[in-house]
Formats: C-alpha cells, structure tokens, sequence
C-alpha cells in the first residue's frame, strides 16, 4: 500500500502535486442520499485557502472543488466522490534551485532517498498545498456527522510562544489567527510579522475540541479513536507531536489525581480528554497538536546536494511565515474524517448485531 489512503468505512485517498494540474481526493464508503454540492465547500476552503491575508503565502488560489463523480441531482449517490481543485498561480522558477540541492527540514531528502525521480516544484506531493484535499473531504465527512449536533471547533492556543490565556470559542473566526483569546492577537500578530521581516518562520499549538460526541465510538487495542485521530493529525506534514486530554501532563500526577470521578451526569473533569480504552465516553473531546516551523525560510542554510557535496542555501519564493493558522481548519477536517468513519463503522456494527451476525 503506498500510504495515499486513510479510514476504513470512510475512506479517502488524496492526489495531486503543489504546482501539477490540480489536487483532490476520492472518497469511498459515503452512504447515499446525504445533500451535497460545490457550493457546500466554500466556507471551509476559504479558511485554508492561501493568500488570504499579509502573514500566508501570497500564492492566490481560489481553492473551488469541483465534483466529478458519486453526486446525482444533490445528493450523494453512495458510489466514490471524486473531488478535484484547480491549481492556477503556480511559479515554480524559484524552485529549480531545489533540483540539485535540499531544503533543511524538509521531506525533499528524505523523498530523493524514497522515491529517486520526485516532483520537487513547490514541495511537490509534501507540499502542504496537499491538505486542501483533506478540508473537501473532511466537508463530506461533516455531512455525514450533521444528525448527531457534533460540533468540531480547532483554534490556536499557541503561535510563536504566545499562548492563549482565555478560550472564547465566539472569537475564533472574528481574527486572522483562528484564536480564542483576544487579548493576545496583537503579540501574535506582532512575533510573526517579526519572524516574517527576519525571513524565519515560526511554529504553535493547535487545540481542537469536539463536543457532542456520543460514547462508543472507537474500536479496541490497534483501532483505538484515540489512535486513528493520532495517525490522522500526524498524517498532516508539519505536525511533530499530539497529545489527547492532559496528555504529557497524565506523567506528572497521580492516578487519585488524574482519574476522572463519575457521577451519574457524567465526568466531574475531564483530563482523559473524552477517550477511556480507545472508545469516546461521551465527555468533549480534547485534542493538542505541536505544529513545527515552516522549514522553508529566506535565510542562509547549511546543507548538501544530491551528490552529497556540501552546499549553502538561500530561498526565494511564496511561503507561509507560520502553518498556522491555516492548518486550523485542516486538523478540523481530520478529525472529522475519523469522526465519520468510526461512526459508519459503528452503525454497521449494530445493524449486524440486529441480525444476529
């Protein structure tokens, strides 16, 4: 299997390359009947999408997804959706560069050792241009999730060192950086800008929380919800960590302190972050990303060419300063598409239980 494809009841499978013909994903496994069109992607592809504002990459896409396939007089048919995006401000001069000599801290490297002959034009297939396939699909996933109220909300609770204090869920989408706590919008504004003027880049925290989660969810030891939402955040190239609930923070207490007592409404706390055993118990869950800097960057860089001779680096071209905040609606959909396929999963689980298989 060459690793393009996730989920098993809902499947997706992503294509395409940063600066080829276009990019999409084919999903499988959606049931039929559900509402969907063109139009129901635009919101959440222009959360992701580039150029937005003075902190992305000034690359400008209108990031429209098209349906091919699987989509008959609005309503999904239960056959594959075939989704495709345009790629149309490409440039990729400023990538020759990148044809003898590798990026530090990029998959360039480690691609050439993989794959020898490899599309390094804007990142190529690790280019985060590739999550935008991911965010269609995630939409179909949401479709799918709409009848249980689940709601997923991602925000950054950190950028640059500067972490949110307050979490104010109303003043995530009033702010370029997706964050809840408005008193530190100016500081985060003020360190990327910083690192933007320097030619760096910077990384954060991305917290995503679901709330309306039913209980169940989730299959034991290797299917684990916890597991297949871990696999899926680390799936997106500039995640370097995660953790669920009070995560690393579990190795510092005690089991009187970090079990969360039961009452008959519920969890009194929450540090298990919604999952006990792999399976959803009922409880918001909490989920933390590290998100890694950007590693293409406008300053002068040690490393080596495809010959391995030793070699200085200096970039020129589009790049985000940050991931994030762009990769917010990214991890959202994530998450979502583990939500959906374990729900599926779920569901055929009890109509075989039904008949007695």
């Amino acid at each position: 299997m060459a690793g393009n494809s996730f989920g098993q009841a809902f499947r997706i499978t992503t294509f395409g390359e940063s600066h080829g013909k276009g990019i999409g994903a084919v999903i499988d496994g959606c049931p039929s009947g559900i509402p969907l069109s063109d139009k129901d992607f635009v919101k959440e592809m222009s959360r992701r999408r580039p150029g937005r504002t003075s902190i992305d990459t000034p690359r400008s896409e209108t990031d429209r997804v098209e349906a091919l396939s699987g989509v008959f007089e609005g309503f999904t048919t239960g056959t594959p959706i075939a989704l495709l995006i345009h790629n149309h401000d490409v440039k990729s001069e400023p990538y020759e560069i990148l044809r003898k000599l590798f990026r530090p801290g990029h998959a360039d490297y480690t691609y050439f050792k993989k794959y020898g002959h490899f599309d390094f034009r804007g990142g190529g297939r690790s280019s985060a241009r590739e999550t935008a396939a991911r965010v269609a699909a995630g939409v179909v996933a949401q479709k799918i999730l709409d009848p249980l109220d689940m709601v997923i909300t991602g925000y950054t609770l950190e950028l640059g060192g500067i972490r949110a204090e307050d979490i104010d869920l109303e003043a995530i989408n009033t702010n370029p950086f997706y964050c809840p706590d408005v008193a530190v919008i100016d500081k985060m504004r003020e360190v990327i800008l910083r690192a933007k003027d320097e030619g760096d880049s910077i990384g954060g925290i991305v917290e995503v929380r679901v709330r309306g989660c039913p209980a169940g969810l989730g299959e034991p030891v290797f299917d684990k919800l916890s597991a297949d939402l871990a696999k899926a955040v680390m799936s997106v190239g500039a995640v370097k960590g995660v953790e669920i609930g009070a995560g690393f923070e579990t190795a510092r207490l005690k089991g009187s302190e970090n079990n969360d007592p039961i009452i008959p409404t519920g969890f009194k706390t929450n540090n298990a972050g919604g999952i006990l055993g792999g399976i959803s118990n009922g409880d918001d869950i909490i989920l933390r990303t590290a998100v890694k800097p950007i590693p293409s960057i406008m300053i002068d860089q040690e490393t080596i060419d495809r010959e391995g001779r030793p070699d200085r680096l200096r970039l020129t071209g589009r790049f985000d300063t940050s991931a994030v905040p762009r990769i917010v609606p990214v991890l959202e959909a994530m998450v979502r598409i583990v939500l959906a396929d374990h729900y599926l999963r779920a569901k055929s689980n009890a109509i075989n239980q039904e008949k007695g298989c």
